[in-house]
């Protein structure tokens, strides 16, 4: 299995972020969805609309799920971009019932979009946008990560977020490279 990259360049995920949003709400709201919570994707396919919305539907609530890799519990606060695109989404689908999937597929009567189809949206507007990296569908929670570490979050807290037994683990999957060491170096003049 070929690993793949963060998107490390903001430009790069904004592109992305439009031509998602031109192409099809659902998509950029799965990819905002994706770098903003860092679930791995078969826990973000699965969500549906009781796992975000109060029973009102007009406001968010936290997210509490049982990962199905680790079987942990995991508590997420939806941030304001999260919950914007969300409410797109919402505002852009004719019927709402707090059971559908979130991002449904087109196939079939309320089924979740499938890891293959997540892979193909996420390679095509990585593709179309110019992102050289190695892109599937890993590399939105890794973009999380990358992102958390570089605004200088505490590598504990991500570490934790991640659900990694330690912190040689992260790093690796951070795939911090020597570009973000040499800005350590720029950055830090004592």
């Amino acid at each position: 299995m070929k690993l793949v990259d963060p998107i490390r360049d903001i430009k790069k995920i904004n592109a992305m972020k439009n031509y998602l949003k031109g192409k099809d709400i659902r998509d950029y709201t799965m990819f905002v969805l994706g770098i903003n919570i860092a679930l791995r994707i078969s826990d973000l396919l699965n969500l549906k609309w009781s796992d975000v919305l109060k029973e009102n539907k007009r406001s968010f609530k936290e997210v509490n799920l049982i990962e199905k890799k680790t079987k942990k519990e995991r508590k997420i606060k939806l941030n304001k971009t999260s919950q914007k695109a969300l409410r797109e989404l919402l505002n852009n689908s004719d019927t709402l019932s707090m059971d559908d999937y979130i991002f449904k597929s087109r196939e079939g009567n309320n089924k979740p979009l499938t890891r293959q189809q997540a892979l193909n949206i996420l390679k095509n507007g990585a593709k179309v946008v110019g992102i050289e990296d190695n892109v599937g569908t890993h590399t939105l929670r890794k973009t999380w990560g990358y992102h958390a570490w570089k605004n200088g979050f505490n590598p504990a807290l991500i570490m934790e977020n991640l659900n990694h037994s330690n912190l040689n683990v992260t790093k690796r999957y951070l795939g911090i490279r020597q570009d973000d060491i040499n800005d350590l170096y720029d950055s830090l003049n004592i």
